[in-house]
Parts: C-alpha cells; structure tokens; sequence
C-alpha cells in the first residue's frame, strides 16, 4: 500500500463523511467504518471523549457484521473503563497478542467487546488537548508496521477535527435544549394548567433537554416544617409517592422493556424501605450520581432500592433532591422530593447538567410549594367560609326564633287584651247586675213579689259567675292532670234525646230547631258521662250562639269501622254568618274568640271550645271544624265533626 497516497485518501474521505454526515451518531459509524475498510481490518471503534456540554459517544465497526445492540453496550462499559485512566497525557498503546500481553488491566474487555487479539489504540489531540480514541482490532495475532502507526497518526488528526466538530455541535444542541427548556418551564409555570400536567410536561421536558430515557418525580407525602436529619422512626413514617414516571421512545432495548414494565403512577413505597432514597433525603440538597456500574454495584442498588427504580434496565442516572428554603441564610429546609432521571446507556454527568438541574428543581420545588400553600389558604378559606355559613346560618335560625317569639308575645298579648275584655264583660255584667239587685232589695217599702224577683236575678247572675269560675278551674285542671278518667257504658242516644229537651226550651225564644239524625234508637258507647256531656253541652250552646235565628242546627250520628276500631261520629251543623278563614286555624286556642262575636257582642269568655278540645283529647277522640258555603255569599254551613271510639283499648 502506497501510504502517502492512502494518507491523502483517508484523509479526504473523513473530510466528506464530516460534511454529510446528519448527525454525531452516524458520523462516528461512518468514521469508524471508513478507517476499518481502509487498514483492512476486523473491528474499528471510535470514541468522542466527554466535553462539557458532551456526552460520550462511540462509532464501532465490525468487517463481518455482526454488531448487536449488547455489543455496542459492551463497548460503552469498555469506554467507561479507559475513561477512568489518565487519558490525558496517554500515549498510543500497541498490543500484537491479548493473551501474552499484561500491559492494562482493562485490556481484557478487548478480547469479548471488539472480538480482537492484536490492537493499536491512539488518542486524537485537538489544540493539544485529547478529545477522542481510536482503537484497531485485528482477530489473529498480529505484528503493526511502523507506517501503519504513523498512518493511525495522522488519520487520529483529521478524527480529532470531526470529534471537535461533534463536541461543538453537542455544545451548540445542549445549549439550544436548556434554553427552550426554560423557556417552555417559564410558559408553563405562567399557565393555568392543572398542576398534575404541570408537573408531567416539566419531567418530559426536562429529561428530553438532558437526553434521559427516563424522568421520575418522586414527592414526599405531608412535607410538613421538617429539619434534614429527623430520628429513624419518624423516617419511617415518610411516604415516597410517584407523581410522574416519563419514558423516551427510542429503539434502545431497555427502553424496549418499558412496555413490559409497569409504569408506577400514584404507587407509594415507604422512605424506609429505599436505602437509596434515604440516603437521598439525608444528603439533600446534594444530589446522588450514578454514572457506571461500578457506581451502581458501590451503592448496591439492586437489593437496598425500591422496584420502582429499574436500575437493572437503567443502570446510571440521578437523584437530584427537591428542596424548600426556609430562610434565607440557614441551613434548615424542607425535603419536598426527588427528581430522577436515568440512562439506558452509561453516561458522565457534568457541571451544566447539574446547573439545569439545579433550575428545574428550583422552579419545581416553587411550584410545589406554592400549590402546597394555596392548598392551605383554600382549606383555610373553605373552613373560614363554612363557619361563616354556620354562623349566618345561626344568626338567621336565631332571627327567626326571635321574630317567632316575638309574634308569639304579640299574639299573647292580644289574647290577653282579647281575655281581659272578654272577662272584664263577663264579670263586671253579672256584677253590675247584682249590685243593681242588692241596692233594690234594701228598699224597705219593696214588696214581697219584687222581692223574689230580684232575689232570682241575683241567684242567676251569682250562678254565672260560679260557671265562668268552674270553667277556667275545669280547663287549668285539664292543662295540668292527665290522670286517667272514669269510664262507663252510656247510651248516646239517651244523653243526646236529654240535651235535645233542654235546648229546644232554650232555643224556642230565637226559633231554633234541633233535628237529630242516627241510624239506630240505641247507641252504646264507653266513655266518661261526665266529659262527654260538657262537649255536648258546650257544643250545642255554641251552636245556638252563633246561628241565625229561625234556622235548624242539625245533630248526625253514625258509627263506623275504621282501622279495626268501631267510632262513633257524631256532627253537629248550623247555619250562621260562620269562621272566617283567618280564625278558623286557632278555633280550639284559648281565649280566642272569632270577628263574629266580638263584633255581634256574642256573651263567651273564649274558653269553652278550649274545653271541648281538651276534654275530647282525654277521651281518645278527635275533633274538626270545616266550612260549606251557601247560596248566600254571606251565609255557611259550620259544621263540628267528633270522633270517639266505642270501646277503649
């Protein structure tokens, strides 16, 4: 091989592979192939170092094709391995056989990774600072030539040019991605959106800028006022719960795995049951980096971490803690939760990644943190309104009260004015009457007939008001005893033919009839003669009172079965000038007399209906006023209607 003329020849070809190639990833393929096929070899790979901004990458090249996804996985832990070296100052390394040669340690990856026994590793220097490896494998022992070496030389300088360009590139895109990062963050924490999409599009985001396969936000349950270190058993009473669990599509196989694995949202592990996350919470606010395996297998990962993690399928990442300052200047926070973010592939993490880190974890723990307080303000609002409300609620309640027990007071004292009216009538007519009859029979020349006459005047108006008194006694004893009454058998029809006689005398002056209607001659009923008789009595003299003269008060009779208990119903009707609507509720109060006989000057204390009401009450029975009206607009049947049982239980 004429090597000055393959020198120019590799040389052009890199330049065009840096020009059309679209990205870093097929760039260092096509670099890694192209130097392969030219030293026809076995196996090629490329390495562009870390840079800040940078990620390592690698480009690797098999001549019979047999790459996989693990190869390439293999080849990555080979990188990570040199990368733990001075390569700062290394110097190119030449290996003729794997298995005779001591020289490194890390030499044994070669042999399994890139399927090789003779190897030529060399760095490329770009302003005289490495910034990429190149390695050839040969699967035979083999004996490299010097212009093969100072070939690998100078092809490492135009490697170095495009590793520059990669590293440039990555800079260029990872400043590109935190800056629509926190534009887009800004966007969101400015938007109404609900916290939960806040929250998830924030991971998304985050983890796309940083080029992570996975985005986890982890959040403490009751992040409560807390210092960092607090005692292992209230440790043990921290609930770690997933809020958000984001993962990347790609073609990479452990992303692959995420449709077998299920994603975690809302489940819940305790803090002391996470090693890791334990240590995360004391180390706040440093976060916790795993960048290779060794790092891994130092933390012990797959036995002392939650399930949730899957370091088994994302074996590097962070754990980058969310935090609340109290005051400005100490040392006290609160620990609010963890962002977690892993790589399917092994990756070095470096100082701008932290910065972003550090920003998003700053927005986020303010947005957390003031939908935590908004939270409080809310529930402290709603308690303050809801006792308000109560508190309106009672004024209102006690208002009404007020205004009842006011009406009410109203409503006595008119029944008051309407009693003292009523029996100052009632007392001083009788009275103003005797006196007139005493002051008469003093006259000395009074004869014996005017003598008597006035002597009946006095007994009849001393009698009516022994009856006014016994009334108000008979009802105060009513209101006041509900000792059990005397029962008896009594003929209804017999007390009722009885009353007739009586008021037929009485009601003759004003033209009344009383017509009495019953199916049967004979009527037996148990009940009390006593307090039936007054209900009567008092029944038919309101009746008379208040009908108009020269009509017929009509008394019915009947008996029925009515819930497995025979009643008696007994109604009595009259036709007058009858209740008005307004009276008609409060017809059985005390003392409450209608429009009608106060202003028709009817003779009553109010009481007698009250009477009826309480002596039926003790009877078991029920008693009802209704109206029906007439032709006459000005005239109304008014009708009582009693209910007794005929035999009491």
């Amino acid at each position: 091989m004429d090597y000055p003329a393959g020198s120019a020849q590799i040389t052009q070809q890199i330049n065009k592979i840096i020009l059309v190639s679209p990205d870093s990833q097929t760039l260092l393929s096509r670099l890694a192939q192209a130097i392969g096929e030219f030293f026809r070899i076995d196996t090629c790979l490329v390495v562009a170092l870390p840079k800040k901004a940078a990620i390592t990458k690698i480009g690797l090249w098999h001549a019979d094709d047999y790459l996989n996804p693990e190869c390439n996985r293999q080849a990555q832990l080979l990188v990570d391995s040199i990368l733990k070296d001075d390569w700062v100052d290394a110097k190119p390394l030449v290996i003729r056989n794997l298995k005779t040669s001591t020289s490194d340690k890390v030499l044994g990856y070669f042999q399994n990774v890139l399927s090789a026994r003779a190897l030529i590793k060399t760095y490329s220097r770009f302003q005289s600072a490495v910034n990429g490896m190149i390695i050839l494998g040969r699967k035979q022992p083999y004996k490299w030539t010097r212009p093969e070496k100072e070939l690998l030389a100078t092809v490492s300088e135009s490697v170095a040019i495009a590793i520059s360009q990669i590293q440039l590139n990555q800079q260029v895109f990872a400043a590109e991605r935190y800056q629509n990062l926190f534009k887009h963050l800004s966007m969101e924490i400015g938007s109404n959106r609900p916290l939960p999409e806040i929250l998830h599009q924030t991971i998304k985001a985050t983890a796309r800028a940083l080029q992570a396969d996975r985005g986890l936000l982890l959040l403490l349950k009751n992040t409560t006022t807390q210092p960092r270190i607090i005692p292992s058993q209230k440790l043990l009473e921290k609930e770690v719960r997933v809020i958000c669990d984001w993962w990347e599509e790609s073609d990479c196989d452990c992303v692959q795995l995420n449709s077998s694995f299920s994603k975690p949202i809302n489940q819940s592990f305790c803090l002391s049951d996470c090693s890791l996350s334990q240590q995360a919470f004391r180390d706040a606010p440093e976060p916790i980096i795993i960048a290779i395996e060794q790092d891994a297998s130092d933390l012990n990962l797959a036995s002392q971490s939650s399930p949730i993690f899957a370091w088994e399928m994302m074996p590097t990442g962070v754990i980058f803690p969310l935090v609340e300052s109290h005051q400005h200047g100490q040392q006290e926070f609160n620990v609010l939760g963890f962002l977690v973010f892993q790589h399917c592939q092994h990756h070095s993490w470096h100082a701008d990644e932290f910065d972003c880190l550090k920003w998003t974890s700053t927005q986020l723990s303010g947005i957390i943190t003031h939908h935590q307080n908004l939270q409080q303000v809310q529930l402290l609002v709603e308690e303050r309104t809801a006792q308000l409300q109560q508190s309106l609620e009672f004024q209102e309640h006690l208002y009404e009260k007020t205004c009842q027990q006011i009406d009410q007071l109203k409503e006595l004292n008119q029944l008051k004015e309407d009693f003292m009216s009523s029996m100052s009538h009632e007392l001083r007519t009788p009275l103003t009457t005797m006196s007139l009859a005493i002051r008469m029979l003093r006259q000395a020349q009074l004869n014996p007939e005017r003598r008597q006459q006035y002597l009946e005047i006095l007994e009849q108006q001393c009698n009516r008001e022994i009856d006014l008194i016994n009334d108000l006694l008979s009802l105060q004893h009513l209101e006041a005893d509900a000792s059990q009454i005397q029962l008896q058998t009594i003929d209804l029809m017999l007390l009722i033919e009885r009353l007739a006689k009586s008021f037929q005398q009485q009601w003759a002056a004003k033209g009344l009839i009383l017509s009495v209607e019953s199916p049967t001659s004979s009527l037996m009923l148990e009940t009390n003669h006593d307090s039936l008789s007054r209900i009567l009595l008092e029944l038919l003299t309101n009746a008379g009172k208040y009908c108009h003269r020269d009509t017929t008060v009509k008394l019915e009779v009947n008996c029925q079965l009515q819930k497995s208990v025979n009643q008696v119903i007994v109604t009595l009707t009259n036709l007058g000038s009858g209740i008005s609507p307004a009276d008609l509720p409060y017809i059985f109060d005390k003392f409450r007399r209608g429009e009608g006989a106060t202003q028709g000057a009817v003779q009553g204390t109010g009481l007698g209906l009250t009477l009826v009401k309480c002596l039926v009450k003790q009877l078991n029975g029920t008693i009802a006023t209704s109206e029906s009206p007439t032709q006459d607009p000005e005239i109304f049947y008014t009708s009582f209607t009693l209910t007794l049982p005929q035999f009491q239980d």
